[in-house]
Formats: C-alpha cells, sequence, structure tokens
C-alpha cells in the first residue's frame, strides 16, 4: 500500500496518517478503512471495531479522526491514559497538523 505524497503534505491528513502509520494498532485498519482513491475513512466500520479497545487506544483513534476532520471530537484530558510513547505520537501528529 502507497500513501499518496499529496496525502502526506495535505494538513488535514498528514497529522492522521502519522497516527495510523506509527501507531501499531491502528496500521492494521489503513487497507480496509482508509480510501486512498477517494480520499475517505471509513469512520463508522473504525469506531465500531474499537468498542473493545482500550481507552488510550481509542483516544489515539478519535485524534487521528479529530485531526482528518474536527466534527470528530476529542476529549483532549484523555491523553492522562497514555503512556510516554503514545503521548509522544500524539505530541508529533498535533504538530504536523496545528504546527
Amino acid at each position: 500500500m502507497t500513501i499518496p505524497e499529496e496525502l502526506m503534505k495535505d494538513r488535514y491528513w498528514r497529522g492522521t496518517l502519522y497516527l495510523f502509520t506509527e501507531h501499531s494498532l491502528l496500521q492494521r485498519y489503513i487497507a480496509t478503512h482508509i480510501d486512498f482513491a477517494e480520499c475517505t475513512i471509513d469512520i463508522t466500520g473504525l469506531k465500531r471495531i474499537s468498542k473493545p479497545w482500550s481507552q488510550s487506544e481509542k483516544f489515539i483513534l478519535c485524534l487521528a479522526l479529530h485531526l482528518f476532520n474536527e466534527s470528530n471530537k476529542v476529549n483532549l484530558s484523555d491523553m492522562d491514559s497514555l503512556d510516554p510513547n503514545n503521548k509522544e505520537l500524539v505530541f508529533e501528529a498535533l504538530q504536523l497538523r496545528f504546527g
């Protein structure tokens, strides 16, 4: 799977794609839930499969979806559940989107 270069440069996509490519759980769902040809993400499907995930895994997904489209809300206080490695991922993704 090749991610189009223009999406890696897009401010709405790059933070989202960073989280999906760098987080071991989210990596599993790139091919099945992201359509690069249509530039869409199967948000409903991802939310459905994430129901049994840990709080920190759900936070990473919610943030990735929020960075893609702000209508997907995220509670930043949920970052308290993250370990140092995941916090680093989050800070980098935020920098890519807003920096």
